[in-house]
């Protein structure tokens, strides 16, 4: 029903950006709440970034605010999340989501397969 599909991870330098894109549909885009977790090696999948479909505010965790921005692209039907000043901690699988409704944001009710995200020191 919601597809989702991540590309664009990679292994980069501790400093360095990076910027991870999900593809999906015109109206996944349009009327459900998007979002980014991530998951590294050894603990549970985490909130990361999301879009509000309805207000279209952004929302971030405490460890990426500031550092990370998630945004839309309606002509790709994709959406982005732009990853400057990386840290080793971001090392994770990323993830793009989506949930029907706002109160699921965080938790997600539909997730893509992943992408992997490297950052050395």
């Amino acid at each position: 029903q919601v597809e989702l599909a991540e590309s664009g991870g990679g292994s980069v330098q501790a400093g360095e950006s990076l910027t991870l894109s999900c593809s999906t549909s015109a109206r996944t885009l349009k009327v459900y709440n998007v979002a980014w977790f991530r998951q590294a090696p050894g603990k549970e999948r985490e909130f990361v970034a999301a879009i509000a479909w309805a207000t279209r505010k952004e929302f971030y965790s405490d460890a990426v605010s500031g550092r990370f921005t998630i945004s839309k692209d309606y002509t790709q039907n994709t959406f982005h999340l732009q990853m400057d000043y990386l840290i080793p901690e971001d090392t994770a699988v990323y993830y793009c989501a989506a949930s029907v409704t706002e109160l699921r944001m965080r938790q997600g009710d539909y997730f893509g397969q992943g992408t992997q995200v490297t950052v050395s020191s």
